[in-house]
């Protein structure tokens, strides 16, 4: 079985110019990724911009990114749509290219019961054999994932974890709380600040976003709190806090790719509309990617 842990990096997806997709530098960011360290690898997770790709184009880069992975480390995929069957659909394509895991956020724009909600994610997971991860990220979807429904979903056998990218911590301790009696189920944080005090609190790790830009820093998170030194995993905890910061500027998606590409990978932009960085977000980027640098942040 898949032993979903530590630090999962939600890859972006690299473009050239002309919004095309650069899969010389996607292969190129997932060889990066993982001789940092990384514990697997997220493909359409927000920094992917699944929202605005194509069908066609998203399972170009599944395919990518399952051969060139070739087993390395476990290749999640979000797989998520709006609609029960539409996600089926897909789903079930998806897991016929060879990847470990799938990961389905919540519908957007119509607000579900929780019942709703609990059928829909039910159904899903009957129809595919692997492995799935809940995604809870209301501001984004509108609809929220509550403790109760996740309990009850964590009795169906291949939905095995839950993202949680609320950024209330309490809404993490809930869900710990509600599935703790099934060891198969883990928790992640799904806001980056809040990757030290998960695992604390039983978590299992993270879908980290930060990880496309210190894909080393993030892991040793992880790594500093399984080796049993707190202080030096707070450390690295809180050695990203200057570049969270800079999300204030704009969508922390968007700020993710400028900051990778600000490193020097050729990544390009994040598709318009949500390209936009202000000269002054610019600006503080830049200013925090150096110091970080000399400091040694990687």
């Amino acid at each position: 079985m898949l032993e979903v842990k530590g630090i999962i990096a939600p890859i972006i997806t690299p473009m050239y110019d002309d919004e095309s997709i650069n899969f010389d530098e996607f292969r190129n960011q997932i060889d990066r990724l993982i001789a940092s360290g990384i514990h697997g690898i997220f493909v359409f997770g927000t920094n992917g911009e699944s929202y605005i790709l194509s069908e066609n184009e998203k399972l170009q880069v599944i395919q990518v990114a399952v051969e060139h992975t070739a087993g390395r480390v476990p290749v999640y995929v979000g797989t998520g749509l709006n609609g029960t069957r539409g996600t089926i659909r897909f789903s079930k394509k998806v897991e016929e290219l060879g990847v470990d895991a799938l990961s389905i956020i919540t519908p957007s724009f119509a607000v579900a019961s929780q019942d709703e909600l609990y059928e829909h994610f039910k159904l899903v997971a009957e129809a595919v054999d692997l492995p799935i991860i809940l995604y809870n990220i209301p501001a984004r979807t509108g609809n929220m994932l509550a403790p109760e429904t996740v309990g009850k979903l964590s009795e169906i056998s291949n939905i095995v974890g839950i993202k949680d990218s609320s950024g209330n911590f309490d809404t993490i301790l809930q869900y710990i709380e509600h599935t703790r009696n099934n060891e198969q189920f883990v928790v992640l944080s799904g806001n980056d600040s809040l990757i030290l005090w998960t695992l604390l609190a039983g978590g299992a790790g993270a879908i980290a976003a930060c990880s496309n830009v210190y894909p080393l820093t993030m892991v040793q998170i992880y790594e500093q709190f399984i080796a049993g030194d707190i202080q030096t995993s707070r450390q690295y905890q809180d050695s990203i806090r200057s570049f969270r910061n800079c999300f204030r500027f704009g969508n922390p998606n968007t700020i993710v790719k400028y900051a990778v590409a600000e490193l020097g990978y050729p990544v390009g932009k994040a598709r318009a509309p949500f390209n936009h960085l202000s000269e002054e977000g610019f600006e503080a980027l830049r200013e925090v990617i150096a110091e970080n640098k000399n400091q040694g942040m990687q």
